[in-house]
């Protein structure tokens, strides 16, 4: 074995603390529905960015797992497009609320989300608005599983190609 999950979040928190940020990981092996786990980051980064609690800021925030997304069927007839990685974010940037200071990436760490062509996407405080302007409704995206196409157009997916390192999922929310 070349590499372990853990070993790719102690990789990502060195390069953390070497930049002077404070280093928290939760959990290499987080499991559960990806937009619902999003939700519970953004939850916890929002109370980091709001009250300094659990941990005080600036931080990283770091976890890995395989999560898994339940595909509903929708009233349209094109499927949604995206793997966990993108369904994490989204739920993540909705409960995030536009929060300033925190951003928020996931990817795969194979380098392919789902059957995608992207690793994954980041999450920017104005995501959101961002989204909204587009005249995009974020929550219509998520419940048709469709995030690759929302962070697509947003232009905030990550493209690495195949890494043919296939260690977990990889999440990282820094709070400024």
């Amino acid at each position: 074995m070349i590499a372990t999950p853990a070993q790719s979040l102690e990789a990502a928190a060195d390069v953390a603390r070497r930049a002077g940020i404070d280093v928290h990981i939760l959990s290499d092996e987080i499991e559960g529905e990806s937009r619902e786990v999003g939700k519970v980051h953004a939850a916890m980064a929002r109370a980091v960015a709001r009250r300094g609690q659990p941990f005080g800021k600036p931080c990283v925030i770091l976890s890995g797992g395989e999560t898994t997304v339940t595909v509903k069927a929708n009233a349209s007839d094109k499927p949604g497009r995206g793997g966990r990685a993108t369904e994490f974010l989204l739920g993540c940037a909705i409960a995030l609320q536009g929060e300033s200071g925190v951003h928020v990436l996931a990817a795969d760490t194979d380098g392919i989300d789902g059957v995608e062509d992207n690793a994954g996407a980041v999450v920017t405080p104005d995501t959101v608005a961002r989204a909204l302007g587009a005249g995009m409704n974020p929550q219509e995206f998520l419940d048709r599983n469709d995030a690759y196409s929302f962070f697509a157009a947003l232009g905030d997916l990550v493209v690495t190609g195949p890494t043919f390192t296939k260690v977990n999922d990889f999440r990282a929310l820094l709070v400024v």
